[in-house]
């Protein structure tokens, strides 16, 4: 990869219902809403609507008194997470009045490499790719593949090659369990104890971390993609089209006469579902498949929520940085199917920036390219449930339709 390394940033780590996610779309499963810009969410500006306009550098906390105190939008986007502050009782003199409030334990320090991101922003044809590999394996779908989305949903399972092995790249503590509507954390600490930094020097995996950033995911705000988004993006379609995943997924939709012959047409037709804009809540060109599924958008009508948001890579990078609170694990539908530090087929309930996920679901260790190419797969030849195997799972594939785009699609264990 082209680029010096520029710098390291340290960050902080400490039943489902029938289509739950349609808190994506329950009370409106199919209408156009809308979310909004990411670096200004994530910074935990969420109180105010007024805060998320593009002349707003400074996020004012009142004091007791009526005091403001003022943090510049470089404070919030340094990556650093801001302790949660209340009023001292007594009145002491430290922090004028406010004392510090930690409601998890201290975090362990852990580090993301950011060493190539800045080339991602240039133009695609300048930049260098993870060379095309010979797998070893044959990516030419079998008829009974062809017969059978579960086996062809299995077969990409089978070469995820990038996939994490639990206790060797990273180790979860899924903590205590709770029903859905039960309030209250039953997490003792974060979901993530640790994971190998070095995974961020993958490339689809560092291609992908780059682009989360690009977003506000508060409903309602229409998105400006700049020229070096755009440019991510296409680079990270690029890279992931070099894996056999995606390799799979175009020979198999080429077969059912869904992709076109052209590769580079092939990438373009990806691009376009993932990256294209849409609207939600009634404002147009405020949404994306890709943000919604894989970064997340919190619902501004009525009481907030947090919708989407069921990548595992985001949740660790946002539990680092102390935006995500998470509360345990949701108890599953087969008695004696617990979860543990292996499980890879989590259903969770969390808190993102103080607003509520209260069922979420993700499949931890996977590789970008392929929920990519499992959630394509489904939207082009699958309905809106999908009972099939990966692996040792048996799972439901949920995928929602906002026209002829990915609205959601996420993970439900059967």
């Amino acid at each position: 990869m082209d680029g010096l390394v520029k710098g390291l940033v340290d960050l902080a780590l400490g039943h489902p219902k029938p289509g739950d996610d349609r808190d994506e779309s329950d009370s409106q499963p199919r209408d156009e809403r809308s979310r909004s810009t990411w670096s200004q969410v994530v910074s935990g500006e969420s109180e105010d609507h007024d805060r998320f306009s593009s002349n707003a550098d400074y996020d004012t906390r009142r004091r007791p008194g009526g005091q403001e105190e003022r943090y510049g939008r470089n404070q919030w986007e340094s990556g650093e997470s801001q302790p949660a502050m209340r009023p001292q009782k007594d009145g002491g003199a430290n922090n004028d009045g406010w004392e510090t409030v930690r409601k998890k334990p201290s975090k362990q320090h852990h580090k993301v490499h950011m060493d190539q991101w800045n080339s991602y922003k240039r133009p695609p044809n300048e930049q260098e790719y993870n060379s095309d590999v010979n797998y070893g394996v044959n990516l030419e779908p079998t008829e009974e593949e062809l017969a059978d989305l579960s086996l062809a949903l299995n077969k990409l399972w089978e070469l995820d090659l990038n996939r994490l092995v639990p206790g060797k790249d990273y180790e979860i503590d899924c903590g205590e369990g709770k029903k859905a509507y039960q309030k209250g954390d039953m997490a003792e600490g974060s979901l993530f104890s640790w994971l190998n930094e070095d995974i961020f020097r993958r490339p689809t995996f560092s291609r992908f971390c780059s682009l989360l950033d690009n977003y506000n995911p508060h409903e309602g705000y229409k998105e400006v993609v700049t020229a070096e988004e755009r440019q991510e993006e296409e680079a990270f379609i690029e890279e992931i089209s070099r894996t056999a995943p995606i390799k799979y997924l175009y020979k198999y939709l080429l077969t059912k006469g869904i992709a076109p012959e052209s590769y580079q047409d092939f990438k373009r037709m990806m691009a376009s579902l993932w990256f294209d804009l849409y609207g939600r809540g009634g404002t147009s060109s405020s949404s994306s498949a890709f943000e919604h599924v894989f970064v997340g958008e919190i619902k501004q009508q009525g009481e907030q929520a947090v919708s989407g948001f069921h990548n595992w890579i985001q949740f660790y990078l946002e539990e680092a940085k102390g935006r995500v609170d998470y509360q345990g694990y949701i108890f599953p539908r087969r008695r004696g199917n617990m979860p543990d530090s292996e499980t890879q087929l989590l259903t969770i309930q969390f808190e993102w920036n103080g607003v509520l996920k209260s069922v979420s679901s993700t499949l931890i260790g996977v590789s970008p390219e392929f929920e990519i190419a499992i959630y394509t797969l489904c939207f082009f030849l699958g309905g809106e449930d999908n009972h099939v195997e990966l692996g040792p799972y048996l799972v439901n594939i949920k995928c929602y339709r906002l026209g002829n785009k990915i609205g959601s699609a996420f993970p439900v264990a059967d």
